[in-house]
Order: C-alpha cells, then sequence, then structure tokens
C-alpha cells in the first residue's frame, strides 16, 4: 500500500474522530470524509500528491458548503416567541426609551405606543425586539 495512501486514511480517521473531541459543526468530520476519498484515489493510483491534496481541498470545501444547507437549524427573526413578562426598572415616557428587566438582565425598552407612558415597578409584556430594544406594552393595557 503506497505510503500517501496510508498517511490520507489516517488524516481521514483522525479528523473523524477529532469532530467527536472538538464538535466544529461537522467542518472536521467533512475533512476527514474528503481525505478518506483521497484515500481511496491514492489506493489506485490516481493522480499525484499535488493532485490529490487539489482534490482533499475542493472536496472539503463542497461538503461543508453542502451540509450547512441541510444540516444547520433554521434560524427565527427574533427569539422572542410569544409575549412574555418584564418589569420596568426605569419610568418609560411616550415616544421615549426606558430600562426593562427582562430574563434577568436589564434591557433598552420603549413602549409600543407612543401616547403610552410606563410608570417604574410596573410589569409589561415584551412583545418584539428591534436589534437591542425591547418593544413592550403595559400589563394593565392590555388586559382591559
Amino acid at each position: 500500500m503506497p505510503i500517501f495512501t496510508l498517511i490520507w486514511l489516517l488524516a481521514g480517521i483522525v479528523l473523524c474522530l477529532m469532530e467527536l473531541l472538538l464538535p466544529t459543526a461537522f467542518v472536521e468530520f467533512m475533512m476527514g470524509i474528503s481525505a478518506l476519498v483521497v484515500a481511496l484515489i491514492s489506493y489506485l493510483g490516481l493522480g499525484n500528491l499535488w493532485l490529490q491534496v487539489l482534490i482533499w481541498l475542493l472536496l472539503s470545501s463542497l461538503l461543508v458548503v453542502f451540509s450547512r444547507r441541510f444540516l444547520q437549524p433554521p434560524t427565527r427573526k427574533s427569539k422572542i416567541t410569544d409575549a412574555v413578562i418584564g418589569e420596568t426598572i426605569t419610568e418609560i415616557l411616550p415616544g421615549q426609551v426606558g430600562r426593562v428587566l427582562y430574563e434577568g438582565n436589564s434591557w433598552r425598552a420603549r413602549c409600543d405606543d407612543d401616547k403610552i407612558s410606563i410608570e417604574t415597578g410596573q410589569r409589561v409584556y415584551v412583545v418584539s425586539r428591534e436589534g437591542t430594544t425591547l418593544i413592550v406594552m403595559p400589563e394593565n393595557v392590555l388586559h382591559s
């Protein structure tokens, strides 16, 4: 068995096993699969070392790109799926930005209605998010 075949075979096995120890979203695994394919090409006596390296690079890149399309979970536009409860830390004046305690963190927040003022310590519903600013509505307005 040619030496380069053994090297490609060993590299493929090591890369596939490294994915188990250091997860990289299947990048190492795809590189390992590519190395195993190149080991087969080398075993069949096709191509010299430079061609094998080129095949490995191209195949690794293609497998990583295509595996991302099929293995990556779809992303949502907003992490907020339902209206959730928060509490104002500062007063939110009409059309102004204040602070809200949401999921244990302080967030910038503004009221969804530019005519409503929200007092400090009032419970609010987080209805959406725009960047790092939460859009909130007072609890008493939504229950009226």
